[in-house]
């Protein structure tokens, strides 16, 4: 059988780094870990291609040879989700779906023939037994959680590594917090399930040994869920395969503000490799904070907590939302404020959305304040609910502040403002071509042609004489503020909410 393993396109999104990625020829962030994994379970007799349409397209020679499409995906890619399955559709292909887009909103996907829903490991098997005795039913579903230690090494020979600046693996699932904005317990439940220091060794070997020599993401929704299996276990361990290979390979990852209570934890990690972790800080009001269930966020000094993960050698990116229920008109200039302040550069501010499967969706449900569906993308500047707060206030407050953040003036501000905390662990590394190529390539679109090309010149030679050791994160975050400011004009003149909400179509209790 030969099945097709169909990864949809990312919208032009904060997340997609599409304008950044350009700048070192490359054509996706991350490879689609997911699909990797699920080939890998699939019978070994069965021919596999997959396609990413974010690296490449999907042809109709693809279409013509499959007999199968298997389609991953997440709420942001529904409507590249929606073109594809209509595609295969037309090619008379079996259809397979799963993946969080699909375990969320099934129902809007009619003329998919089978779901396999939830996790892989548990799903997959029944589906596949059913589908040899040609009974397969249109639903897999299942309410229990799989031990990950049963999952296989990614099938990474499917794709081009070529194309992504970064590879993927995964170390744990689930969050044991209770945000009700997130999806994430909804999906993968509160309990923290891991693998086994030794299968992160094999995936990472099994990366390298394809001759991937740059960076890894830990795609964990929160990386240090699980402490005492990191200190004792797992970081030793990457330390002593970093040793071993003699690299100085980085990772990075997401994590929650309370890393900052563990100076042990956070010294592991850099030592590992680990100089990038994204932190959800929401907002720095405690009321929004408690409302939202967020409690591990308050009853700290989170401007102090960042400056000392910072000093630790870890860059913090932060997600921070506006709209809550408790928000009021100065909240804007307290979130910016808070931004600035704390030297998070990448800093992905969106509105409030209830996702399907939250608390959040529930509860404004039962309120009658949601709306009929919800983007996906938390930093679109759209919100799929009817806010406390006055609409236009809220739409015009979103837009000023994402126009400070992102403004030439203060986005480089908050460059200098990381690079003074900063203390980046010295490895011993080379100039890597895809750097100069990056340098060369920034000096021209920001130094040259770019509105910021001031603040460019002014930075880049501040840090060349000032934080040497920092110059390639420089230049990175410089080409990532060229990227925000393209997807920022994009969405604000869009007018995102404004525009779908003025009569909202409310569903109903």
């Amino acid at each position: 059988m030969n099945i097709l393993l169909l990864y949809p396109e990312f919208p032009d999104t904060f997340w997609s780094f599409k304008h950044a990625l350009k700048f070192v020829k490359k054509k996706a962030s991350l490879p689609p870990l997911g699909l990797v994994t699920v080939a890998a379970m699939l019978p070994r007799q069965w021919d596999k291609k997959l396609v990413d349409l974010n690296a490449s397209a999907l042809s109709q020679k693809d279409l013509e040879w499959a007999d199968m499409a298997l389609i991953s995906a997440m709420g942001v890619q529904k409507e590249s989700a929606q073109k594809i399955i209509a595609r295969c559709r037309s090619a008379n292909l079996t259809i397979v779906a799963g993946g969080p887009l699909f375990t969320s909103e099934p129902e809007c996907f009619p003329e998919v023939d089978h779901f396999v829903l939830n996790e892989a490991e548990i799903t997959l098997p029944p589906f596949l037994e059913d589908l040899a005795n040609g009974t397969a039913r249109k639903f897999y579903r299942s309410e229990n959680y799989p031990d990950i230690k049963t999952s296989p090494v990614p099938q990474w020979e499917l794709l081009d590594m070529n194309n992504y600046v970064a590879m993927a693996i995964q170390f744990s699932r689930g969050c044991p917090y209770q945000c009700d904005f997130c999806n994430v317990t909804a999906l993968l439940g509160h309990k923290i399930r891991t693998k086994t220091s030794d299968q992160i060794l094999r995936e990472l070997d099994a990366i390298d040994e394809r001759g991937w020599r740059e960076s890894v993401f830990f795609v964990d929704d929160n990386f240090i869920a699980h402490k005492a299996y990191l200190k004792k276990d797992l970081l030793p361990k990457l330390i002593e395969w970093q040793a071993s290979k003699k690299t100085s390979r980085k990772f990075f990852t997401e994590c929650s503000i309370n890393i900052a209570d563990d100076p042990e934890l956070m010294e592991l990690m850099v030592r590992a490799g680990f100089n990038q972790v994204f932190i959800g800080i929401e907002t720095p009001d405690n009321s929004a904070l408690e409302s939202c269930g967020k409690q591990h966020n308050t009853s700290r000094d989170m401007l102090e907590n960042i400056k000392r993960i910072q000093r630790a050698g870890l860059e913090v990116q932060g997600g921070f939302i506006v709209g809550f229920d408790t928000d009021t008109p100065s909240t804007f200039q307290q979130q910016i404020e808070f931004i600035q302040n704390s030297g998070i550069v990448t800093a992905m501010v969106g509105m409030l959305q209830a996702l399907p499967g939250t608390k959040l969706y529930e509860r404004m449900k039962t309120e009658g304040r949601l709306l009929s569906s919800s983007s996906g993308d938390n930093v679109d500047s759209t919100t799929n609910i009817i806010p406390k707060m006055d609409i236009e206030i809220l739409r015009k407050g979103y837009r000023d502040m994402m126009d400070y953040l992102y403004s030439p003036k203060n986005y480089y501000q908050r460059i200098k403002t990381l690079l003074l905390e900063y203390k980046p662990a010295r490895f011993k590394s080379r100039v890597k071509p895809r750097q100069l190529v990056a340098l060369f390539r920034s000096m021209v679109v920001l130094g040259i042609v770019g509105e910021e090309r001031f603040h460019y010149w002014k930075m880049l030679v501040w840090t060349l004489f000032r934080q040497p050791h920092s110059l390639s994160l420089a230049i990175t975050l410089f080409i990532y503020g060229h990227h925000f400011r393209k997807v920022c004009a994009i969405h604000l003149k869009n007018g995102g909410y404004a525009n779908s909400a003025t009569s909202p179509i409310v569903i109903q209790r």
